[in-house]
Parts: C-alpha cells; structure tokens; sequence
C-alpha cells in the first residue's frame, strides 16, 4: 500500500512537472461545413466557407490546460419561406426568399487536456463563448400573386421581386468541443491538426425572416502552425 501512494505521489509530481509545461500561439486554417436548421416553417441553409483561428494556449499538466480563442469565417445565409397554403381572392404577397452575406467572429475561452506520447501531443478541449454574425449584404426576393381578370377559368399571375434586404447582427452563445494533435517539427516550431464543432442557434440575419429558433453544428476540419515559448 505504501508503494503505491508513493507512486501516486510521483506520477502528482511528474504530471506538473516543467516537461509538461507549453505555451503556445497557433494560426491555422479550418473549413466551416455548416447543418441546415428549420423551424417556423423557415428553413435556413447556411453555405460552407473557409476561415482563420487564432490560439493562444498554455498548458500546465496534463489535465490543466486552457486556451483563448479568436476565428473568422464567412458565414452566408439563405432563407426559404414556403407560399401559404391559400391567398384570398384579392391576391398575396410574401417573402419568399433571402440570401444573406456575412460574416463571423468567434471569441472562445476552452479547458484543454493533453499529453506527451511518442514525441507528439493528442489533446482534447472543450469550452464556449460569443458568436457574433454581422451581415454585409443581402438580397430579398418577394413573390406576388394576382388573381385573373378573365375570371375563374383563367389562372393568376405570379411574379417575383428582387429588394436589398434589411438585416440585423445577431450575437449568440456557442459551444465548442474537439480534439487533435501537435506534432513539433522545430524546437519551437510545429503542426497542429485538429477537429473542432461549434454548437450555436441559428442566426436571423434578415428582418423579414423569423429565427428558425433552432440548434445547429459546424464541423471544422483544422490545420496550422504553433509557435511554442
């Protein structure tokens, strides 16, 4: 018994040693594959795009370890309204359609667990913070129905609009989760490959679109370079 609190004591003692001490800034490259959400007969589809993350990161043992995070990516979106089920006799209108340009910052606070095997360094993290989308164009297109003039027979007339949208910035609480691995090349210098998801609601970017009021994921696959001190 006496051996193996003795062990235990040491293995305390090893995991804060300075070995295993690393502070770190990484810039790195990602994809953001993004989940169509609907909700309030609204489906927002939102398009893949590439993006920036930047990492601040120091790790103290292996289960102390924690980061600050910056990342930025385009995050385009569009709205799809379904026509109502019936127009009165008068004739309707609607938003139909919404394609939205933005873009997003991402400011995140994670708790990060590693270890040293082989040379390498396979890490976990977890954490969350603020997802600000602020859009920078966009385009609405609204669909009109006339009733004919020739009477029942006839059909109606329907045509479409192009406007610019009005848009609104949205700010929300995201979480973030992923793993990867460092791979040192230089004393100072090496790879970081990692998968990283984000789990936030879905922007409402357009004013003339309601929130889908639902949960969505990004995966981002991400690939860069740390700079260790």
């Amino acid at each position: 018994m006496g051996r193996f609190f003795g062990c235990l004591l040491f293995s305390i003692f090893l995991c804060g040693s300075p070995i295993y001490a690393q502070t770190d800034l990484a810039v790195s490259v990602f994809g953001a594959f993004n989940q169509s959400t609907s909700g309030s007969v609204i489906t927002q589809s939102p398009s893949n795009q590439a993006g920036i993350l930047i990492e601040a990161r120091h790790i103290r043992n292996p289960l102390v370890g924690y980061e600050v995070t910056y990342a930025y990516n385009r995050a385009n979106q569009a709205y799809t309204n379904p026509p109502p089920s019936s127009c009165p006799a008068s004739g309707c209108g609607f938003p139909s359609y919404a394609a939205i340009q933005a873009n997003t910052n991402e400011l995140t606070a994670d708790w990060v667990v590693s270890m040293k095997v082989l040379g390498i360094r396979p890490f976990a993290l977890a954490g969350g913070g603020a997802l600000i989308t602020i859009p920078t164009g966009g385009t609405l297109t609204t669909t009109t129905w006339e009733p004919p003039v020739c009477g029942i027979p006839c059909e109606g007339v329907t045509t479409t609009t192009n406007t610019p949208a009005s848009t609104q910035s949205q700010s929300t609480i995201n979480f973030v989760y992923g793993a990867g691995v460092d791979w040192p090349v230089l004393p100072h210098l090496g790879l970081r490959f990692q998968y990283r998801g984000r789990v936030y609601t879905a922007p409402a970017l357009a004013t003339a679109f309601s929130s889908t009021n639902s949960f969505t994921r990004t995966s981002e696959p991400v690939s860069g370079a740390f700079f260790r001190f």
